[in-house]
């Protein structure tokens, strides 16, 4: 267990990286909605139902949170915009008043070791597409140590939670019927073969590991689990799972933006297909690709071998 313990830090910097970025766009496309709508700022504010301090603070570029659920959703009614257009999801923003009446639930908890909703969202799209955006690597790909390694800080009981809940997803993608597609950004791959970011304190050993059971499950896997790489340089995804035509959920840290109605899916659902339009690597050359990185990682490790002695 020593020779994968990590900073905390590291993990924290990655989450606020993510954090800032979602911030950043929905600042953005707040004051873009602000200028279309031809108000003074303090008009604006009254007709959203905010304080004018509120509005000023949500603007600030001093600013690195974003806005109770209500007030996003109320901001995207009012001004006819979607919420996933605010938070950076989506690019098309105007989708019309009756998708915008339709609710947004928002699920607390989601960093819980005990959280069994993913399970039961997976289970209910049985038969249906499941597409999906990690926050780092996909779970079902991950090797024991990786996953001690990641979680072990947010709770110690998380890694064993979290192993035997990726013990489930891999006995379920493994079902015939299954269809699943994954999509991340080439560098948060090539981040994790090099140890970069918060990965820096994971043994290179480690890393190698992971690297070969990745090529051996895409193998075993495929065509059934797919897995898209775009460029993180042009393009960019919040952690999400779209659940078939059922339910698509939203990862925000510590709870879940969760989205039922058909409109709402569609959009992700586009948005998705985008992001696999403008893969850079598609799934049948991910392997080569991790194995190409895989030597990389095994040249760094006899380096750092011939270092020491």
């Amino acid at each position: 267990m020593a020779d994968i313990c990590h900073d905390a830090g590291d993990l924290k910097g990655f989450a606020d990286v993510k954090k800032r970025q979602t911030v950043e766009v929905f600042r953005e496309r707040l004051t873009e909605v602000i200028a279309n709508s031809g108000l003074s700022r303090a008009a604006f504010a009254a007709r959203a139902g905010l304080d004018r301090s509120t509005l000023s603070q949500l603007l600030s570029t001093n600013n690195d949170r974003l806005p109770r659920a209500e007030t996003i959703a109320a901001i995207a009614a009012r001004e006819q915009v979607s919420v996933d257009w605010l938070l950076g999801i989506s690019q098309e923003g105007q989708l019309g008043a009756g998708l915008l009446a339709q609710a947004l639930e928002i699920e607390s908890g989601a960093g819980s070791p005990a959280d069994a909703r993913l399970a039961r969202w997976r289970a209910e799209a049985a038969g249906y597409k499941i597409r999906y955006v990690p926050t780092t690597l996909p779970d079902v790909l991950k090797t024991e140590d990786v996953m001690r390694y990641e979680y072990f800080e947010h709770n110690p009981r998380m890694p064993e939670v979290r192993i035997e809940q990726a013990e489930n997803e891999l006995a379920y993608t493994r079902l015939p019927e299954t269809d699943i597609e994954v999509c991340s950004s080439l560098q948060s791959l090539q981040d994790f073969a090099r140890g970069y970011g918060i990965w820096s304190g994971l043994p290179v050993a480690g890393r190698i590991a992971q690297l070969d059971s990745i090529a051996a499950l895409l193998d075993e896997l495929y065509p059934t689990f797919r897995w898209f790489l775009f460029d993180g340089l042009q393009r960019y995804s919040v952690p999400l799972t779209i659940f078939g035509r059922n339910r698509a959920a939203i990862y925000l840290g510590d709870m879940y933006f969760v989205f039922n109605s058909t409109d709402h899916i569609n959009a992700l659902i586009q948005n998705f297909d985008g992001l696999i339009r403008g893969a850079v690597v598609q799934p049948p050359d991910v392997i080569a690709l991790v194995r190409e990185l895989r030597k990389e990682a095994a040249a760094t490790e006899a380096n750092e071998g011939r270092k020491i002695a």
